[in-house]
C-alpha cells in the first residue's frame, strides 16, 4: 500500500473496500518477502512480487511533488501522484483520515 504519512491506515475500512474479511498489518518479513525491500525505504517501484495487490492512498493527490521511498530509509525520489498509479498499476483508495 502506498500511503500517506498524515494518514494512518484503516485497515477495517480497507478490508471493506476490498471486500475481504480481514487485514493485518505487515510485520518485517512479510514485507521483505513480498517487496524486496526492509521497512522504512518500501519503494513503490521494482517489487519483487507482480502477484501483490497495490494500493494508492488518495490523500497523495493533494501532494504536487511526493517524495517516495527508493529502497533505502535513506533514499528517496520526486515523483506525482498520476506517475505513482501508472508506474504501479496501484488502484486508486480512501485508506484511512
Amino acid at each position: 500500500m502506498i500511503t500517506s504519512g498524515r494518514h494512518r491506515v484503516d485497515t477495517e475500512l480497507v478490508a471493506r473496500h476490498l471486500n475481504v474479511e480481514r487485514l493485518h498489518r505487515a510485520d518485517a518479513d512479510f514485507v521483505r518477502l513480498w517487496s524486496g525491500y526492509a521497512i522504512g525505504g518500501v519503494s513503490p517501484v521494482g517489487w519483487t512480487s507482480d502477484e501483490a495487490i497495490v494500493l494508492i492512498d488518495e490523500a497523495l493527490n493533494d501532494y504536487e511533488v511526493i517524495w517516495a521511498a527508493a529502497g533505502h530509509p535513506h533514499a528517496v525520489f520526486p515523483t506525482t501522484y498520476d506517475q505513482l498509479v501508472k508506474a504501479t498499476g496501484a488502484r486508486s483508495m480512501v485508506v484511512g483520515d
